[in-house]
């Protein structure tokens, strides 16, 4: 069977935002170690490897706003596409306290080989699409509740960016005004990254775009991811309106 490093829903829908999803999974492909990272089940199957629920999230939302979706087939531990082709933690040595095997002893020559396996793959075909005309992209992830030996994380949902405020204001306004959520402005982290994917194609060519995150906990299962994106399509609607965009 031939490796195909992204999936792709709605190819041909009309709706004006793409949704991506750059750690839709915890895939391992069969030419990275024959599919194993060298790391337990249990750890394969947490944040480190993938960002939990947040595939299901994009996939619904895709349907409710008729959009496209575009989302990775590999792990952000084989190499993480949300991040620049220089940046030194585009592969991965420890994560949140788990050393991984196979990315120990990666060098230049097993990281390019993995940028034309899995990367570079995944962002022409997301190229293909932010180039439409009138696209707003949404960037959508998910965080873990609590980092080891660090605090409980307080936020619902997050939404960043990075200077580029044109969708996120009135995103973040709309969701302020849910009186059941603690929505974090570039929380849990801030901002967005030289050469990450809000970057290589939105923030470059000037077009409107938002990246948010969802604590997994409150998507891991189907229901929630379904809810979760019941809950926003209409306040995304709202927003790119509000947006004048």
């Amino acid at each position: 069977m031939t490796y195909i490093p992204y999936f792709l829903e709605g190819e041909t829908r009309t709706g004006r935002w793409l949704i991506t999803c750059d750690h839709a999974t915890n895939t391992v492909p069969p030419q990275v170690g024959n599919g194993d990272l060298g790391l337990p089940r249990t750890d394969m199957e947490r944040h480190i490897a993938y960002d939990v629920g947040a595939w299901g999230v994009s996939r619904h939302l895709g349907t409710l706003l008729d959009g496209p979706v575009i989302a990775s087939n590999f792990s952000r531990l084989v190499i993480d596409p949300n991040r620049g082709e220089d940046d030194p933690t585009l592969v991965m040595k420890l994560y949140d306290g788990s050393v991984i095997p196979a990315n120990r002893d990666a060098d230049a020559t097993e990281v390019e080989r993995r940028l034309e396996l899995c990367y570079r793959p995944y962002h022409r075909e997301l190229a293909r699409f932010a180039a439409l005309p009138h696209t707003a992209i949404l960037a959508m992830h998910s965080f873990t509740r609590q980092l080891r030996g660090r605090d409980p994380r307080p936020w619902h949902i997050g939404v960043l960016h990075a200077g580029d405020t044109r969708l996120a204001a009135p995103l973040l306004e709309l969701l302020r005004a849910e009186p059941d959520l603690v929505v974090g402005e570039n929380e849990p982290y801030g901002g967005h990254l030289p050469g990450d994917s809000i970057d290589q194609h939105a923030l470059k060519q000037g077009r409107p775009n938002v990246l948010i995150e969802i604590r997994n906990d409150l998507i891991a299962e189907e229901t929630g991811q379904q809810d979760w994106a019941r809950r926003l399509a209409p306040i995304l609607t709202r927003a790119l309106e509000i947006s004048g965009l």
